[in-house]
């Protein structure tokens, strides 16, 4: 049985390909079916915070968050745990930064300890390349997509800007002219 697709997924999947292939360049499928099913994902509040401290209270604060994948050192319980705590810090930092930069400089005038927007790249670029190393068995096929999400962090951010900036524009989300 094959899951229910988001009612947002088609309309994201054609906003983040205008970006990332007709503007951007990025001709990989991949990344654009998984930045728009993060788009999906995040349009629910309660899964930008899903990392969950021990008293089960969401984790709002990306220092907390990095100090929760840690295996070692933090309180994450296993290897497993800390590339899932990873992967939604750069799931996180890069929806944050494409979608909302000016969030941060928010964040930053209420809390002093909040990362800067370079801090938050930083941290998500970081973390998808963790996740990439994590490349046996069951995460042997998935390891290459998230080598490329973090060599493509920036572009990625840039192609999330403008996907909201054509969300707020209201321009239409027409194909990419098919090459000739």
């Amino acid at each position: 049985m094959q899951a229910p697709v988001h009612p947002l997924e088609s309309f994201f999947h054609q906003a983040v390909r205008n970006s990332y292939e007709g503007r951007l360049g990025l001709n990989d499928p991949e990344v654009t079916g998984y930045v728009a099913h993060l788009l999906c994902e995040f349009s629910s509040a309660d899964k930008l915070y899903k990392m969950r401290d021990d008293m089960g209270r969401p984790i709002e604060e990306l220092d907390a968050m990095m100090s929760a994948a840690d295996p070692v050192n933090g309180s994450a319980p296993s290897f497993d745990a800390e590339r899932m705590f990873r992967k939604h810090i750069g799931d996180y930092t890069l929806f944050v930064a494409g979608m909302y930069p000016e969030a941060v400089d928010s964040w930053r005038r209420r809390r002093r300890n909040h990362p800067s927007l370079p801090e938050l790249i930083h941290a998500g670029k970081e973390s998808y390349f963790i996740v990439s190393q994590f490349n046996l068995f069951e995460y042997e096929q998935e390891a290459p997509l998230f080598a490329r999400l973090s060599d493509w962090f920036e572009r990625c951010i840039l192609g999330l800007t403008m996907v909201r900036d054509d969300i707020q524009n209201r321009r239409p989300l027409l194909a990419p002219p098919a090459s000739i």
